[in-house]
């Protein structure tokens, strides 16, 4: 089975990427690999920040590795918050600040059109390949379900009628924007 290190210290990330990959790949955490630091993320986009990780990491490991970045674009906040989604309410904003910050600012909204987007950057024997999922849906007024992270509580996505966090694991993994991500992934990888 091959090894792969997935370039994330998001244990929410971490599990949903396992449960998409678990026949596959062994992913390798970065906590498994020994790293425990947060990695830098300054790009102004989900690609740049993908790419600025994974290259941090094969840079200072020389392994196979991948890393996402995964943003919530919001139609009526002019694509808000966007690449800033995980400190949406500050930098140590928790899940909670950060749907309450987006739940405030949409009160009034009558479009609450909205996508989920993930770019994964995988490095593979030193070369960069790009895969990018996306999601279309609402914002919810209110937030619904126990499951998911992030803004699962309040993302409706189109033709359902329950937010990813109302949602079995394996029907969000199926149909989210990082579950297509990794399909796409999955699928470049199997084929080498």
């Amino acid at each position: 089975m091959r090894k792969i290190v997935f370039a994330t210290n998001n244990q929410h990330k971490l599990s949903e990427v396992r449960n998409i990959l678990s026949d596959d790949f062994e992913i390798i955490s970065l906590k498994e690999l020994g790293f425990n630091d947060d990695i830098p993320e300054t790009g102004v986009t989900l690609a740049e920040n993908a790419s600025q990780k994974s290259q941090f990491i094969f840079e200072k490991f020389q392994v196979d590795c991948f890393s996402d970045d995964t943003g919530l674009e919001v139609e009526a906040l002019n694509g808000a918050p966007g690449v800033y989604s995980a400190r949406y309410a500050g930098e140590k904003a928790t899940y909670e600040d950060n749907v309450n910050k987006l739940l405030f600012e949409m009160k009034g909204q009558t479009n609450r059109k909205a996508a989920f987007k993930t770019v994964i950057s995988l490095i593979l024997d030193g070369k960069e390949y790009l895969f990018e999922g996306k999601v279309e849906g609402k914002i919810v007024p209110v937030k619904r379900g126990a499951g998911g992270f992030g803004y699962d509580p309040v993302f409706l996505p189109a033709g359902f009628d329950k937010t990813f966090s109302e949602m079995p694991p394996e029907l969000k993994n199926k149909i989210s924007h990082r579950g297509k991500a990794t399909a796409k992934l999955v699928d470049f990888l199997q084929a080498l």
